[in-house]
């Protein structure tokens, strides 16, 4: 049976506020307003990272969790803030912003039509603030490769904090963040096992997000200065991963690694991926039930839930008719545990229809394309290709990741940003092999580091 109030209606009656953390908020919005545009992503992620997800002040009946707050005053600071020139993102509206932007829009446009009710909308509307005021939050904050940097070792410290938080909730089985409320403070046992799950709602998206940085601080290894960071970060990913005893994340991690381990036949991609559809469909062919079956079978910590993943594709695809124009109201009535769409592809064509899992599917071929784009055009660098290769790693961790979990909570903020830090990465890509006077001309960025405007509104 679907928990009661699950997809909307639901969340705390009252306000749950620690005063640490409400002094904590107080402060980080201050500095949001106060410290130059590019020194705001760090309190932004610290407070967003290091803090319960279910910490909310109710106003009126409507629920601001301190990301919404966060988003909000973000949102305002963005508002405030004048740049000349194409306006406050880098590189302008581009095509992963299109994409994005779509999607998030059919999402709410299904969800009011399935719904038609008030409740519904405002709950929509929540969600689209959050979404989408989220991800243009990450792209105003992170404009230039020292951003990128910023917000890299930002992640790595809160991974360390984190990290450690779940390695003590293993041995105490208390989760620290408990005491501030809004998380459980018991941690849950699933085959004698503790799962871990730190600031985060649940262990799946905690140890998800450690699997999913492990790339971002690979590529943080190549700065010199960044390699304690790094060290740190890899540690504290790594430790979120395995305290949270979850198959998901550990696939999400080992995806990452792969994708790493690619490198070498970089310039053969294309081969790899027509080879591995290929395999896919010749599997299908041969096997007694469905390729996608094999997800089933996925079981690396002894207590994992792969079969109801295969149930949520396989029923996605028979009831294909029921959702492919504006999604599926009542998908809960096709099969045991059906209602938790523990699987963000599924999740995008069952409540949004076919045109949102289309846009959601853009967003990440389109962050491929571009990234790819951009190795081609610095091939010979082998740093810059390095650095670029470690986000298409990243990107690969969090496909993986998307088998087994839809994103909520906190591990939202961390896929817009990763986009954010994509689309600076791809705009500062620059051939080595080009004379730097030549190459300075046809920079986005001028010595100081300051976007140039005028360029980037010419190759719009």
């Amino acid at each position: 049976m679907e928990p009661t109030n699950i997809r909307f209606g639901g969340g705390p009656p009252n306000t749950i506020l620690h005063p640490l953390v409400a002094v904590a908020l107080i402060i980080t919005i201050a500095l949001i307003f106060i410290l130059q545009r590019k020194y705001v992503v760090v309190p932004f992620l610290l407070a967003a990272f290091l803090t319960p997800f279910g910490q909310v002040i109710v106003l009126g009946g409507i629920h601001f969790t301190l990301y919404r707050i966060l988003v909000l005053s973000g949102l305002a600071r963005l508002a405030k803030t004048k740049i000349p020139g194409t306006g406050r993102l880098p590189g302008g509206f581009n095509s992963i912003d299109t994409a994005f932007t779509l999607c998030a829009l059919f999402t709410f446009l299904t969800f009011s039509l399935q719904w038609m009710e008030s409740q519904a909308i405002i709950k929509g509307l929540g969600n689209l603030l959050d979404g989408l005021g989220g991800y243009f939050v990450m792209r105003f904050l992170i404009q230039d490769k020292e951003d990128v940097l910023r917000a890299i070792k930002a992640f790595a410290f809160i991974a360390l904090v984190d990290g450690a938080c779940m390695a003590n909730e293993q041995l105490t089985h208390r989760n620290i963040f408990g005491l501030l409320g809004g998380v459980p403070v018991e941690v849950v046992m699933r085959d004698g096992k503790p799962r871990s799950a730190g600031p985060f709602e649940v262990y799946i998206t905690a140890g998800v997000f450690g699997a999913t940085l492990l790339p971002l601080f690979v590529s943080l290894w190549s700065d010199a200065k960044g390699k304690i960071m790094a060290s740190l970060g890899m540690v504290g990913a790594t430790l979120m991963m395995v305290t949270s005893n979850s198959s998901t994340p550990l696939l999400a991690y080992v995806g990452g690694i792969v994708g790493l381990c690619f490198w070498p036949f970089r310039k053969g991609m294309r081969v790899f991926r027509w080879g591995l559809v290929l395999l896919l469909v010749g599997l299908h062919l041969s096997m007694k039930a469905p390729v996608w079956a094999l997800i089933s079978r996925v079981d690396l910590t002894g207590s994992s839930s792969g079969y109801q993943r295969f149930l949520l594709i396989d029923n996605c695809i028979r009831h294909f008719t029921d959702w492919w124009l504006i999604g599926a109201k009542n998908y809960n009535t096709w099969g045991l545990y059906m209602w938790d769409l523990s699987d963000q592809y599924v999740a995008s064509a069952v409540t949004g229809g076919l045109v949102t899992l289309v846009t959601f599917i853009l967003v990440i071929s389109r962050s491929f394309g571009r990234l790819g784009t951009a190795r081609k055009l610095v091939e010979g660098d082998r740093k810059q290709e390095w650095f670029i290769w470690c986000f298409c790693a990243a990107l690969v961790a969090h496909v993986v990741a998307y088998f087994g979990i839809g994103y909520f909570d906190q591990m939202q903020l961390a896929w817009y940003a990763l986009l954010a830090i994509i689309a600076v990465v791809v705009l500062e890509a620059v051939p080595s092999s080009v004379p730097q006077t030549l190459e300075a001309a046809k920079s986005p960025f001028l010595a100081d580091g300051a976007l140039n405007w005028n360029l980037v509104e010419r190759n719009r």
